[in-house]
């Protein structure tokens, strides 16, 4: 099992696991933000994952992606793998509204991190520890 680099483990609050990736939440209430962190070491690209888990990374993302959707009713998701402050691969799945405050623009640097009241983190990792009961290992 590999360890989720330490500025993730930092950052962010792990919900659970998938077959292939740790579903995280991103300690910043200004938006709904997840990452995917596939349990493989030393790897930083997509790539570099063998065929058949990069469709299952695919399958995973698409799965949040999708129930973030329905379930923040965003007007945009934004996935994205970018590793230039953590090099172990991590993939950004940000809930975005035409009313955030970054909007049309990305979120990094847009302002500072807000972070959540202990029960509202507590509800946020349960409702969605709830939506994919069925799907994590």
């Amino acid at each position: 099992m590999a360890e989720i680099h330490h500025q993730l483990q930092q950052d962010c609050v792990v919900i659970g696991r998938f077959s292939l990736c740790h579903l995280l939440l991103m300690k910043d209430a200004n938006y709904p933000w997840f990452i995917l962190v596939p349990d493989r070491d030393d790897v930083s690209e997509i790539f570099q994952l063998l065929p058949q888990e990069q469709q299952q990374l695919m399958v995973e993302s698409s799965r949040l992606a999708e129930l973030l959707a329905e379930r923040f009713r965003a007007d945009k998701i934004n996935i994205a793998a970018l590793g230039n402050m953590v090099p172990q691969l991590h993939i950004h799945h940000v809930v975005r509204y035409q009313s955030d405050l970054a909007w049309p623009l990305p979120i990094w640097g847009a302002a500072p991190a807000k972070p959540y009241l202990e029960h509202e983190l507590r509800e946020r990792v349960g409702e969605v520890k709830c939506w994919f009961q069925d799907e994590m290992v």
